[in-house]
């Protein structure tokens, strides 16, 4: 079973990007845009306090009035997120993800960010899984004559 630990492996270091609460929206953005990401955890005094996401900058940026270039990241951040830690399976995830509708997992022990899992990675890597289990049952009924 794939957990968290080697679906990050496989990740570059864009997953471990972070940004402060007093940086504005704007800020997150351009972080976001220039590493191709959809979601940048946010701490205060190191400390991780929550997510910054697309739909947040979505939802309770500028339709909702706040411009982007004033606005601290602190007031349109997702404060109770859900995290993962590293010895999760991908399947774990997916579930957590399809419950509660969210597109992106941060993986954190402690005080330790180890980076974010997007849907798109946790698909790939059960995907992969089920591919792999596949041939699995595959070569195991042909290897033993099985007709079908």
């Amino acid at each position: 079973m794939v957990n968290v630990r080697s679906l990050l492996e496989t990740k570059k270091g864009a997953s471990k990007l972070t940004i402060a609460t007093t940086d504005t929206v704007l800020d997150a953005l351009k972080v976001m845009a220039d590493a191709k990401i959809g979601a940048v955890l946010v701490t205060e005094n190191e400390k991780i306090v929550g997510i910054f996401t697309e739909r947040d900058y979505l939802k309770k940026g500028e339709l909702a009035g706040k411009t982007a270039k004033t606005t601290p990241v602190k007031d349109l951040m997702t404060k109770d997120m859900y995290t993962v830690k590293m010895n999760t399976s991908v399947e774990q995830c997916m579930a957590l993800m399809d419950e509660h509708h969210f597109r992106h997992l941060p993986v954190v022990e402690g005080d330790q960010m180890f980076g974010i899992l997007s849907i798109r990675d946790v698909l790939t890597a059960v995907l992969k899984n089920k591919v792999s289990e596949m041939m699995g049952l595959e070569n195991y009924f042909t290897a033993t004559g099985f007709a079908g």
